[in-house]
């Protein structure tokens, strides 16, 4: 450990770190250790208060975290079924040997496109599972998945609109705009970067107008927002696309705007004034889609219209859905028709809120190989890859039904071996009943993670990996900025815990690989600064770097995306195939597929309000990001369970006729499975709609209800034609009995 990352204060050192955990924040952290053991975390202490960066209630419960009772701290073996807990000690010479021996019996037997591989949860630039994956690659191959739990209909919008994913603004930029809607936007709960509480909270002290648009009054919207506008789920493209009827009927919309940046206005024109299909898109008609007053509707519609600069936040939540990229795609519409793209206090939408700053170490990492199993596959992405017809990938959200069908079903391989790298996917995936006789039936299964996760109980094999205070990193603010970060080791691994790097590492010794990683941890860090063309410019001196944890970067303005495409276009052409902002996509027009339309349109899909499965389940069911939780991680630190229970939020009118008080013990269920929740009854959701967040581990009992409310049970494990994870299409029944 450098001198210089460490400061004595009264006996104790400390040291600069920041998670790697895959939140929406990277706050700078102080780890208090006393004789090698962590005693306390503290916050940011940047002496300018408004540059703060301040922790939520996940980054100071860290140190509960990695001492859990449960960390991982030795290699295991099963020795009970497949999903019990029953494992026993073992060495890594013995874990490794039987990793190695199995995959090849397998490879050998089945080929290499029978091994399955994937990874998650982690954010830094070396520790990840980028080593794992080359020995892998360097075995022969394997197969893996495509697309993003989180944001894939958000980035099928914003790639066929704009061409890139970049499109958010610096956080401080909330302060320039006239009006904010926060559609289906809740940053207190996922975090939209470590500095977007404090600017939300300078808007609202400013007087800024705050509205929010959710089925749900999120944390978010009791705080900052003015007015609650519930929407059903699902429908919040009719909305938008009646909100564009008014604009263009009122002759609203900035025509001049269009004109210059954009192509395919006149088709979607077209489609709200339903020349195309007769039907108008009034407010009359999506009022009785969505069930906001027609009136209402038209309010907003000319309050966001003639409101200069104004900014419409969606999310990537709504997208989530089997429609999902319809919603991001109207929102860029919208923020298009009223000249709020590239300006400062708009915003371009899309969902992603990503600004260069956030997102430098997405091609870092260990330098790999192409991955043999994969060769002359098609690009995952290419140009956009709009029809998805990955014949080399699984679908993220479709991995259960790829076990357990194969190749006879349309899958690329026939998987009989399968290693996670964390990522839980038997807890964030959707279908976990059908993911449970997925696992059974392969040959053989490993994993590394810090827990014995759901996943991990499916494995034969289950590796001890390093907490982020474990090691030495860089990390990464995924949604805003600009700042960059360097967790600094605090504290030697627990038990023989290793990072992935190192996992990776040994994999490649055990299997005879000579000169397979030529650099030190050190080395490396140093290499992917000197390495990346962003950091370089700004990091000149890597041992400050690394003893102050962070650095803040100077800029003479707030980013806003798209600002150099609207300022000089003839310059700075949109990376789309006109060179402009593509409200109609030929692209899309080419694939002649209804479910694809090449302007945004309002489609109804499987289990919305309109499927007839609602006689039998009558319920639409959301499953938001929790508060106290990243995803599954964290789910077991008792300090966080006691700040926010896990519990069912379900409304007066619907819990009545079904005779649930405030705290019963409930059970919601489909045709897909069953679990058991409190039930908290709050006039703060929509009749009709009830709400489970996502994270909570998979545990079912002898009857096959899962008793620790794995909302995921219920979901569905499918997507949308744009890619997106259908999580939040999923119609259920609750009852006491």
């Amino acid at each position: 450990m450098s001198v210089e990352a460490q400061t004595v204060i009264e006996g104790e050192k400390f040291f600069r770190c920041t998670s790697s955990l895959d939140c929406g924040g990277r706050c700078p952290l102080r780890v208090h250790v006393n004789d090698g053991v962590i005693t306390r975390i503290e916050g940011d202490d940047y002496a300018d208060s408004d540059g703060q960066l301040r922790a939520c209630l996940r980054g100071r419960a860290y140190r509960q975290f990695i001492y859990h009772k449960d960390r991982l701290k030795f290699p295991m073996k099963r020795v009970g079924e497949r999903g019990e807990k029953k494992f026993e000690r073992i060495s890594w010479d013995e874990a490794m040997d039987t990793i190695v021996t199995n995959l090849t019996r397998v490879k050998e037997k089945y080929g290499e496109k029978s091994l399955f591989f994937t990874s998650g949860g982690h954010l830094g630039a070396l520790h990840t599972a980028g080593s794992l994956s080359k020995a892998l690659a360097m075995f022969g191959g394997y197969t893996t998945l495509y697309g993003n739990i989180s944001s894939e209909g958000a980035v099928y919008a914003v790639m066929s609109s704009y061409g890139d994913v970049m499109v958010g603004h610096g956080r401080e930029d909330l302060l320039n705009a006239k009006l904010i809607i926060m559609w289906g936007w809740d940053p207190v709960r996922m975090i939209s970067g470590t500095d977007c509480i404090l600017n939300l909270t300078k808007a609202k002290e400013k007087g800024i107008p705050i509205i929010l648009i959710d089925p749900r009054y999120t944390h978010t919207g009791a705080v900052f927002a003015d007015e609650w506008i519930p929407i059903i789920p699902g429908t919040d493209a009719a909305m938008m696309a009646a909100m564009a009827n008014v604009i263009v009927k009122k002759n609203l919309q900035d025509q001049t705007f269009l004109d210059k940046y954009t192509v395919g206005f006149d088709v979607f024109k077209d489609y709200v004034l339903g020349t195309d299909d007769g039907i108008e898109k009034t407010p009359e008609w999506a009022s009785k889609i969505c069930g906001v007053p027609a009136q209402r509707i038209e309010d907003l519609a000319l309050q966001y219209a003639t409101t200069k600069p104004a900014c419409l936040m969606d999310c990537q939540g709504p997208a989530r859905a089997s429609m999902g990229e319809q919603y991001n795609r109207a929102a860029i519409t919208l923020t298009n028709m009223t000249g709020n793209v590239g300006k400062p206090g708009g915003s371009a939408c899309g969902g992603l809120m990503g600004i260069p700053y956030g997102h430098m170490f997405r091609s870092a990492g260990i330098p790999g190989m192409r991955n043999p199993a994969e060769a002359g596959g098609p690009s995952i992405r290419g140009t956009l890859d709009l029809n998805l017809r990955l014949v080399r990938r699984i679908h993220t959200n479709r991995v259960f039904d790829a076990m357990l069908h194969g190749t006879a079903a349309g899958y690329p391989a026939d998987i009989h071996a399968a290693w996670f790298a964390g990522g839980n996917v038997m807890t964030q995936r959707g279908n976990l009943n059908k993911g449970d006789k997925a696992l059974k039936s392969l040959d053989f299964t490993c994993g590394q993670d810090l827990f014995l996760t759901p996943t991990m109980r499916y494995c034969d094999i289950v590796l001890p990996v390093s907490s982020f205070a474990e090691k030495n990193d860089l990390t990464r603010p995924w949604p805003s900025g600009p700042y960059l970060t360097y967790a600094n080791k605090a504290i030697e691994p627990l038990g023989e815990c290793k990072t992935d790097w190192q996992i990776g590492n040994l994999f490649a010794e055990k299997l005879g690989i000579n000169d397979f990683d030529e650099h030190t941890e050190d080395e490396w860090l140093r290499l992917f600064i000197e390495n990346n063309p962003e950091y370089k410019e700004h990091i000149k001196d890597y041992d400050k770097f690394k003893a102050e944890g962070i650095h803040r970067i100077k800029m003479d303005d707030t980013y806003v995306a798209f600002r150099k495409e609207i300022e000089d276009p003839e310059n700075n052409p949109f990376k789309t195939p006109s060179g402009k902002i593509e409200l109609f996509s030929q692209r899309l027009a080419d694939l002649d597929d209804p479910k694809v339309p090449p302007v945004a349109k309002y489609i109804t899909s499987p289990e919305d309000r309109n499927d007839p499965l609602m006689e039998k389940y009558p319920l639409q069911l959301l499953s938001p990001h929790p508060r106290v939780r990243a995803h599954s991680m964290l789910q077991n630190v008792a300090w966080l369970e006691e700040t926010e229970p896990h519990a069912m939020w379900i409304n007066p009118v619907d819990a009545e006729p079904r005779g649930i008080k405030d705290g019963d013990e409930v059970y919601v269920f489909n045709d897909r499975g069953k679990l058991a929740i409190p039930a908290w009854v709050t006039r703060r959701i929509l009749p009709g709609v009830i709400s489970i967040y996502e994270g909570t581990y998979f545990e079912p009992d002898e009857e096959g209800i899962c008793r620790n409310g794995c909302v995921n049970v219920l979901t569905n494990d499918t997507y949308s034609p744009g890619g997106a994870a259908a999580l939040k299409s999923c119609l259920v029944e609750v009852s006491t009995t």
